[in-house]
């Protein structure tokens, strides 16, 4: 197997378990999941959406991003609890599955030497984790998975059961 298709397999697997969780949990979007705040689900989602577009379209391909005026409200120092400062979670929703979609259809783009690439424009103390195409893209997945304890505590928090898949 190459890497190539290791990856397509972390993003699509990725998207499919996080957003199982994130739509389970709809109706308690804005659950703060600890006695200390933290990240609710609304937040996480944004979050997903704001960095991979920062990973894959501003570091990877030197473009803009194109959800910069996201970067506070879901990247900033702090998670705000306040349900008004968010866009809809169906909107947030559709353009985390529009920015999924953008980056399976760049990496459909690609051949496996392709992802050997370096980097357009990612910052130099962040080389190790974006030195190439294929280290940002597995990056964007694995962020994904590593969000979903943050969605299994706000999920407990509501009096939800446990997801295991």
């Amino acid at each position: 197997m190459e890497s190539i298709e290791l990856i397509r397999d972390n993003l699509v697997r990725s998207e499919s378990l996080v957003l199982r969780r994130v739509e389970d949990m709809r109706a308690y979007a804005m659950v703060t999941p600890t006695s200390k705040g933290g990240c609710h689900t609304l937040w996480v989602l944004g979050h997903l959406a704001y960095i991979e577009t920062l990973v894959i379209r501003h570091f990877m391909l030197g473009e803009s991003n194109p959800l910069s005026d996201w970067a506070e409200l879901f990247d900033g120092a702090e998670v705000s609890q306040e349900p008004s400062l968010y866009p809809p979670f169906d909107t947030v929703l559709a353009k985390c599955r529009g920015v999924r979609a953008d980056t399976l259809a760049l990496l459909d783009t690609l051949s496996e030497g392709d992802l050997d690439a370096a980097s357009a424009a990612a910052p130099r103390e962040h080389d190790d984790p974006f030195g190439n195409r294929r280290r940002r893209l597995q990056y964007v997945a694995d962020h994904w998975y590593m969000h979903r304890g943050q969605l299994a505590d706000a999920r407990r928090t509501a009096g939800l059961e446990r997801m295991w898949l």
